[in-house]
């Protein structure tokens, strides 16, 4: 998962790499016979897995010149849209330039994380109960709506998914006594109390556990704080530049049309009441994320509460093969070279299982709901063979991480060629 990380990042990264050994006492690392030392330069290609020491010369990249003509070319041709995985202004100004359409995918719990909110999420996640959580969410909310509207600025007029919070709470919580010591002093909560909380949201398969949709059905309140923060955000944009966005407000890990159906309804409410407030109502949609197999399998009657679905075969591989994206390392490659997998199933979709999955979500769906938008989320939506698969079944787009844009524009006009 590092490398999917870091390739959402611009990062390069080695990942996998059995032959390198790291002395942390000494702060040393050995790789190919030999030793560098902490504060070496190397220099790392991601896309062929090199490690080469020393600064070696670079150029940035354009898409200009005969590449930006081959990419005119692709757009002609090709018919799915392709969009972009993203949640700060600064990767989606990045990949509106590589030639993104919108956003398929962001990520709300990655907002989360920065410094400057995350004692509010924590406060939230350790309250014993809803007045102690929307208190905190109260100091969320216009932290939210101002991320929202950074992207909604960058992003105007363009189509916005955004996934409400999704991880399992325990990501959240302090790690060591420092930063327990820090929420003390901020809640007034004794540390002793705090780590019992922390020990009370423990789960032994948090994957497959309190996360998602999950969330916002035992916690509603947390839901209703994105969707107000969306809303509020997406009013103001559109009444300042009159382009307003067009969110799509995506339910993750939906199992069921129950579950769709109470969160649909809690995210239309609170629309109801912002577009009250402000005067200044905006397009949106509500969908959800097929990542569990029971989601494809009941793609039909999900549908009827959905607009549009994202497939987020991340997941979904996960969740069909049933193996773990963050330990498949210590086998996968075996069973590439054995032949079981005839290639990584998590950096290219595995048509035979999980792509079977997709396409008969997809007729489903779209036999309840003819309109209905389909489109990949995970990262799968940068892999041109993959690409091609969802040419192949149908969806109407793909998304992938800002630097992998151009190659899903090209391969999409491919796939279309074919």
């Amino acid at each position: 998962h590092a490398a999917v990380v870091a390739r959402g990042m611009g990062r390069p990264c080695v990942s996998g790499a059995s032959g390198v050994s790291i002395d942390m006492k000494t702060r040393t690392l050995r790789i190919g016979g030999r030793e560098l030392a902490e504060g070496d330069t190397i220099t790392l290609d991601g896309a062929n897995g090199q490690v080469m020491q020393g600064e070696v010369p670079t150029i940035e990249p354009e898409l200009a010149g005969d590449f930006g003509i081959l990419m005119e070319w692709a757009d002609r041709h090709r018919r799915m849209g392709v969009r972009t995985n993203a949640e700060t202004p600064e990767d989606c100004r990045m990949a509106r330039q590589f030639g993104a359409e919108g956003i398929g995918l962001c990520r709300t719990e990655h907002m989360f994380f920065d410094a400057s909110r995350i004692s509010a999420v924590r406060q939230m996640i350790l309250a014993e109960n809803e007045a102690g959580r929307r208190a905190a969410l109260e100091k969320l909310l216009p932290e939210q709506r101002s991320d929202f509207r950074a992207i909604f600025e960058v992003m105007t007029g363009l189509p916005c998914t955004i996934r409400l919070l999704d991880p399992p709470l325990h990501e959240f919580l302090p790690h060591g006594d420092a930063e327990f010591a820090e929420l003390s002093d901020a809640t007034g909560l004794g540390v002793d109390h705090l780590k019992r909380r922390a020990d009370e949201l423990h789960e032994f398969n948090p994957m497959l556990g309190h996360r998602g949709c999950r969330l916002g059905i035992t916690y509603p309140e947390i839901y209703e704080m994105q969707a107000r923060a969306i809303f509020e955000a997406a009013c103001e944009v559109g009444k300042e530049t009159g382009k307003a966005p067009v969110p799509e407000i995506m339910i993750p890990l939906v199992g069921s049309k129950r579950e769709l159906e109470l969160l649909r309804a809690l995210v239309d409410r609170v629309a109801g009441e912002v577009f009250a407030e402000s005067g200044c109502p905006v397009d949106y949609l509500v969908g959800t994320m097929i990542e569990l197999p029971r989601a494809a399998l009941m793609a039909g009657e999900i549908a009827e509460e959905a607009r549009f679905f994202s497939f987020g075969t991340n997941d979904l591989t996960q969740t069909t093969l049933g193996v773990s994206r963050d330990d498949a390392g210590r086998f996968l490659t075996t069973y590439v070279e054995r032949g079981i997998f005839p290639r990584d199933p998590f950096v290219s979709i595995d048509v035979d299982g999980v792509g079977q999955l997709v396409k008969l979500g997809a007729e489903r769906g779209r036999a309840t709901r003819s309109d209905l938008k389909l489109g990949i989320c995970g990262e799968h939506g940068g892999d041109p063979a993959s690409i091609a698969f969802c040419e192949e079944v149908g969806l109407d787009y793909v998304s992938a991480s800002p630097f992998r844009v151009p190659i899903a524009r090209l391969a999409a006009a491919q796939a279309a060629l074919k």
